[in-house]
């Protein structure tokens, strides 16, 4: 009998040692993988799904806390990616009061019956043989989340070893999920920058040098698959007078809204630019000489009619200069494209403005 105890003890130690040596092994992996991806939403499903195959959890997430306003938002799952953002009301979950309130990890077992959920029994009554831990996430000494993991487990509930396991785990999510954040902000504001250098501030549409490097890709397109393509080069008549007369803030309020029209008149393909001062461009991929002349025709009798913020004696007018490829005019490149469209505007603007004037009719 004492050499079968002897045995067993030794057996009980080896098995011991093998669960603390693949509990090692899943921090490793878990932190590991976490670490290595940037994509906040992944992080965080991965997070939950490991930590549900490892414990066994029917119910494994991530809860963002706000505390001001004693709401939680569900920002992972581990039944499905697609789980995310649910809103929760913190007055219905005492054992995650009970988390934020003591910073420590919270163990509840049956659920109904446990003394801390005495005051939502009635929302929790089906929850019956269900255990609950809670997990604080802390990032500089403040709960910004929890890990929350439910089990039906026949006869125990979370072992030590399970909260120790899962509690390392959720401060690696933390620093995860810190360094994902960081980069998502340095990505965004990468796109911010980028947006900013192609984009005319004022205006808020593509300004001057970006209109030449989108007119070279498609002109050059254009060409090689042999489709029409189109240029449309306005200009507000008689500008100086309205900065002259009313100031240059009421003439930066002209621009904008001129600006405006013109991006909901046109179509979703055209690119809108500024080209300068007081003049604008378009660039219509796929459109003839008839379809953009049309396209004019409609920008001008919209910007006329229009009445402007502080302008309500004063009627704007543009106006217009169209060219096309292929067309009867030699055109090699995207330079002549835009000196072309440039004649056709200062010929509108010679015959009497509020006009427009097609060139390179085949």
């Amino acid at each position: 009998i004492a050499r079968i105890q002897a045995q067993s003890r030794i057996r009980g130690f080896y098995r011991e040692i093998y669960e603390d040596k693949k509990n090692l092994e899943t921090i490793l992996d878990v932190t590991k993988t976490i670490s290595s991806m940037l994509n906040t939403e992944a992080v965080l499903y991965t997070i939950v799904k490991r930590v549900a195959d490892i414990t066994g959890a029917v119910r494994c997430s991530i809860v963002l806390i706000v505390k001001a306003e004693n709401e939680g938002y569900v920002l992972a799952s581990h039944e499905s990616p697609t789980i995310k953002e649910i809103k929760l009301d913190l007055n219905k979950y005492p054992e995650i009061r009970e988390a934020l309130k003591s910073k420590r990890p919270v163990v509840v077992e049956d659920i109904p019956r446990h003394p801390l959920m005495a005051e939502v029994k009635d929302l929790v009554k089906d929850l019956d043989k269900m255990n609950v831990l809670i997990l604080p996430i802390i990032l500089e000494e403040e709960i910004i989340g929890t890990l929350f993991l439910r089990t039906r487990r026949p006869g125990k509930g979370f072992t030590e070893k399970d909260v120790n396991l899962c509690q390392i785990i959720a401060q690696a999510a933390c620093h995860a999920i810190k360094n994902a954040r960081l980069f998502e902000e340095v990505s965004k504001e990468k796109e911010d920058m980028k947006t900013l250098a192609i984009t005319d501030r004022l205006t808020e549409v593509y300004n001057h040098n970006f209109f030449y490097t989108r007119l070279e890709e498609e002109f050059n397109r254009a060409v090689r698959y042999e489709t029409p393509i189109s240029l449309i080069m306005m200009d507000i008549d008689d500008f100086k007078r309205i900065n002259d007369t009313h100031g240059h803030r009421t003439g930066d309020h002209v621009l904008k809204e001129i600006a405006n029209m013109i991006k909901r008149l046109v179509r979703k393909t055209d690119i809108v630019a500024r080209y300068g001062g007081e003049e604008f461009s378009v660039i219509l991929p796929h459109t003839n000489i008839d379809g953009a002349e049309e396209e004019a025709e409609r920008i001008r009798e919209a910007i006329s009619s229009h009445v402007y913020a502080n302008l309500t004696k004063e009627t704007m007018t543009m106006s217009f200069g169209v060219a096309s490829y292929p067309s009867g005019k030699t055109i090699m490149n995207a330079g002549d494209f835009v000196n072309l469209a440039d004649t056709a505007l200062y010929e509108a603007k010679r015959s009497g403005k509020n006009r427009v004037v097609a060139l390179g009719r085949k």
